[in-house]
């Protein structure tokens, strides 16, 4: 939670952050700014102090929202530096910088970077003002040291708009549902009013456009395949296959707020009208260990107790897993959850063993996502659902959302 940043940033040796880039679609940025819609910012945090906004002009009430000391580009018109640079854009940035850092204090110690920029420009920004200002030391954070870190547990607030993506996310799965069994069907095939089959792509324009009006976008894309590209865990669907009676659908869908805040993860695998055997016995399999597991889970743990747990569970039913297999590319082939927020993978993760600090704790939202692959046999099955630890250390899914394989049709 941001009330750790200070003692993170003690414990690592990181004086100030330094978070970059718009506040849409940049976790990092979106955690200080929330709901503030800047195009183009610079965050500067200094422990113990209240967080630095520079923003532009046209966006000055929008940057107002946050609270934050607001400093304007304007107060260091670009035109200055660049007359001082001969033009150089990359010096001319690096001096403009340079007066800014120096303004609000910040000209010695640790400086961490975060955020969205063009990669290019900003390393060449970023290098010359380590020559300009010498007592200070930039540097990125490949471990995951603080940002992550901070935001690997979420605060009361954090929880509630997770679980409004979760009311969200549920009601569009319910639409997708009645949408599917609404259709009336000929040799197997869901067919239109115009008479032509339903496609996958016709079913994700209609996604799209429920989560648009209902408030949220899906930047990711959303998982809708059947048959054997539901073999492939990310395989998003092929747009123009037609979509039949007693083919495996998974449905994967992980949505955010619009703009770029808070995600939410949910899977559920249909067959439309009647299940093969061997797809209703594999989906008897995954729901089980799904049910096992959720039974099984702690606070103050580590979850990759779990993905062991997992293979475990689905090496006793007959099927490979990526514990005896790394390359596997059938059974059980992937990690047991991970953590959702801003960003949708993010920390805790069920696949790092040997990180002390990736425990399931107090204020952790993760999924857990059991699931089957066998493409050559033309499916794929996975039971998807996000879940948070409470306050008083126990467990609670977010949203409750019925687990059935079979969808009998309503419009046969």
């Amino acid at each position: 939670m941001k009330q750790d940043l200070d003692a993170l940033m003690r414990k690592h040796n990181v004086d100030y952050l330094w978070v970059s880039g718009p506040a849409q679609h940049n976790p990092n940025m979106v955690y200080f700014t929330g709901d503030c819609h800047v195009t183009n910012a610079d965050l500067f945090y200094i422990p113990g102090q209240t967080p630095i906004l520079l923003h532009g002009m046209m966006e000055r009430e929008e940057a107002t929202k946050t609270g934050y000391r607001l400093i304007s580009y304007a107060n260091y018109p670009i035109q200055q530096f660049l007359t001082l640079a001969d033009n150089d854009l990359v010096e001319a940035s690096a001096l403009r910088y340079k007066q800014i850092l120096e303004d609000i204090g910040i000209n010695k110690g640790r400086v961490m970077l975060y955020g969205v920029r063009e990669f290019g420009l900003f390393f060449s920004l970023v290098t010359r003002l380590q020559q300009l200002l010498p007592e200070l030391a930039f540097t990125g954070d490949p471990l995951d040291l603080i940002m992550v870190e901070a935001r690997a547990t979420k605060s009361s607030e954090e929880i509630e708009r997770i679980r409004q993506m979760g009311i969200i996310t549920t009601s569009v799965v319910q639409k997708t549902r009645d949408l599917l069994t609404s259709h009336q069907v000929v040799d197997e095939t869901l067919i239109k009013s115009d008479g032509q089959p339903l496609t996958i792509g016709d079913v994700k324009a209609r996604i799209n456009l429920w989560l648009a009006e209902a408030g949220a976008e899906n930047p990711e894309g959303t998982i809708f395949a059947i048959g054997r590209d539901g073999g492939i865990p990310h395989s998003s669907g092929t747009q123009s296959d037609p979509i039949k009676l007693g083919q495996a659908i998974v449905y994967d869908i992980f949505p955010c707020e619009a703009g770029g805040g808070y995600f939410y993860d949910f899977t559920r695998t249909w067959c439309l009208g009647y299940a093969p055997e061997e797809v209703q016995k594999a989906y008897d399999q995954v729901k089980s260990v799904y049910a096992q597991i959720v039974t099984e889970l702690e606070n103050d743990v580590n979850p990759s107790r779990y993905q062991a747990r997992t293979c475990e569970l689905f090496e006793s039913m007959g099927h490979e897993t990526i514990r005896q297999n790394p390359q596997i590319t059938q059974g059980y082939i992937h990690s047991l959850g991970h953590g959702v927020g801003l960003d949708v993978h993010e920390k805790p993760w069920f696949g790092r063993e040997k990180d002390p600090t990736n425990i399931l704790q107090v204020g952790s939202v993760f999924t857990i996502e059991p699931g089957l692959y066998y493409p050559d046999r033309g499916y794929g099955i996975r039971i998807e659902d996000t879940w948070f630890v409470r306050e008083d250390g126990t467990f609670e899914k977010f949203v409750e959302f019925p687990m059935e394989l079979v969808l009998p049709m309503r419009g046969s």
